[in-house]
């Protein structure tokens, strides 16, 4: 019994992680059906930027959280005027935003490997490699920092989202881009800013990924999988489903590593969205999409 709760905690505050890094890139779809498969490569810069915090200046990657969040929604306020903006309005979007996501990408690697090279870091604060024990239970304080983090910031964003001016404008753009801009919504600048949050949540995870797994610039496409599986199961654009996505193929995959074998574990999510896609493509909380 112990064993069962210990890998069900582990399951579960890594999914509040992987929740996060998959947020943004559903915020992202939901917004403008932008199928941004560049979001790992994005999220890795993030962890970048908190490890030389932490490297150089010995700050805390908690503490850089902001600092990444800050330069990443910045970075990706950049991207999107350059990259996305200029094809909107095309009947093909979607389907083009996944070509120039890839290429996106591939530079962002080809970068950072240039830079940084391929080896493998992690950021080590004392707590990254410390745990609380309760009876023959353990939970690490890195994992359970990151994900209590991780879900204080999404449930600020769905706060957001459903509160501010700007939330409902997010929202009206959601559901209905051609409605919302004929009742006064700037739909272009909704976009921007959008896709400046989602970049933004890329690194805010980035800094929280640093301390609970060890990264380098390639690493993004066994992680491309990953978010994938949790952004489609819970419904392309629905923040709530990410979350749920998360921590259940999270938890799922804990007892699949720990009874089967840790090889097993990743194949978890490429497995999930094989049998998501063929299933239910609209995801838990997606609307199934209408034939024509």
């Amino acid at each position: 019994m112990a064993e069962f709760i210990q890998i069900l905690i582990l399951g579960v505050v890594l999914g509040g992680v992987i929740a996060l890094m998959g947020a943004g890139q559903s915020l992202i779809f939901g917004v403008m059906r932008i199928v941004n498969l560049a979001h790992p490569a994005l999220i890795i810069v993030g962890a970048y930027i908190a490890y030389w915090g932490y490297t150089l200046w010995g700050i805390d990657p908690i503490v850089m959280l902001p600092v990444s969040t800050l330069a990443m929604a910045g970075i990706g306020l950049v991207i999107y005027k350059l990259v996305f903006e200029k094809e909107a309005k095309s009947a093909r979007y979607s389907e083009m935003t996944v070509l120039l996501a890839v290429a996106l990408a591939m530079i962002i690697e080809g970068f950072l490997g240039g830079v940084f090279t391929n080896t493998q870091r992690v950021t080590s604060p004392e707590y990254a490699t410390d745990a609380f024990f309760v009876a023959d239970v353990f939970i690490p304080k890195g994992q359970l920092y990151a994900g209590i983090v991780s879900l204080l910031i999404i449930a600020g964003l769905s706060l957001f989202l459903k509160y501010s001016r700007l939330g409902y404008a997010i929202r009206a753009t959601t559901q209905n881009r051609e409605a919302a801009e004929l009742l006064g919504v700037n739909v272009k600048l909704v976009c921007a800013i959008s896709f400046a949050i989602g970049i933004g949540l890329a690194g805010a995870a980035g800094a929280l990924v640093s301390f609970v797994f060890s990264f380098f610039p390639a690493k993004q496409w066994e992680w491309i999988a990953m978010l994938m599986s949790v952004v489609v199961l819970g419904g392309m654009g629905s923040i709530l489903g990410t979350v749920i996505g998360a921590v259940l193929l999270s938890v799922i995959a804990a007892f699949v590593g720990t009874w089967i074998g840790s090889t097993w574990s990743t194949m978890t999510f490429f497995l999930a969205l094989f049998v998501i896609l063929l299933w239910r493509p609209q995801g838990l909380f997606g609307e199934r999409p209408e034939m024509v």
